[in-house]
């Protein structure tokens, strides 16, 4: 499972996705379905063009259902924890920050 990330291209179909990850374009259709963390857009013709971050996040699909064996329930709830550590350290960090700017502050002050 390799996907060369192109830094100019912004689509990659369905076909050359599926190519990367040696499975079929049903499968990847499928998990477009079950996993709210993929959001391709369609073209005119409605076929679907997989931004790099779709790409980034069917690799982390791939890697728990097909590398590490989770069922698909077990991946989206895996997903979703992953999302909200994100979003944790994101708060941490920005307490952090305003922690240090009270300090420099009190600092500042002395």
């Amino acid at each position: 499972m390799h996907i060369e990330l192109s830094k100019d291209k912004r689509y990659y179909s369905i076909g050359e996705v599926a190519k990367a990850f040696d499975v079929n374009a049903s499968l990847i259709r499928f998990w477009d379905s079950e996993f709210d963390i993929l959001k391709p857009k369609k073209n005119a013709k409605g076929n679907r063009m997989f931004t790099p971050e779709d790409v980034k996040n069917l690799q982390l699909i791939y890697h728990l259902v097909k590398e590490r064996g989770f069922t698909l329930e077990g991946a989206k709830i895996h997903l979703k924890e992953g999302q909200k550590k994100t979003l944790d350290k994101f708060e941490i960090i920005r307490k952090l920050e305003s922690i240090k700017t009270q300090l420099t502050a009190i600092k500042n002050e002395l």
